[in-house]
């Protein structure tokens, strides 16, 4: 005889299945909407990520990857003049990563043809951040 399945285990995994049903939405739309920059979905993370100086660590945790993953990415987008590295301020070991004019441009458009038909775009801007903040309190919750 098999145990009846709980309403919360049920409604459990329907949560799970909408969060990774979004998740590979959202990986899609960054695939389709870097294609037309010539960059590859993990550049285009890469790039939109840059909000401003950053180590490759910082930018790896961003970009929820190993920084090994993040260097190479980061060696791609550096060969195509869209990133340069620099001595990092205040640790010698460190390299500060900038985007260069070039990479500026690009990582706007990016942002521009991101905003485009988002699998976010449905909800407003308030509903944005009451998702924003539960998914936050479920990814902090031990």
């Amino acid at each position: 005889m098999t145990k009846p399945v709980e309403p919360h285990a049920v409604a459990e995994r329907e949560l799970c299945g909408l969060v990774n049903g979004l998740a590979q939405q959202i990986a899609d739309h960054v695939r389709q909407r870097a294609v037309p920059l010539g960059l590859t979905a993990a550049q285009a993370t890469a790039l939109r990520e840059m909000t401003g100086p950053m180590t490759m660590r910082e930018l790896a945790e961003r970009m929820s990857c190993e920084p090994s993953n993040a260097t190479f990415v980061i060696d791609k987008l550096e060969k195509q003049g869209l990133v340069e590295r620099r001595a990092h301020p205040t640790d010698r070991r460190a390299k500060h990563l900038f985007l260069t004019a070039t990479g500026g441009a690009a990582r706007e458009r990016l942002l521009e043809l991101l905003s485009q038909d988002s699998p976010l775009s449905g909800l407003s801007p308030e509903q944005q951040r009451v998702l924003q903040g539960l998914l936050e309190q479920a990814l902090t919750h031990p």
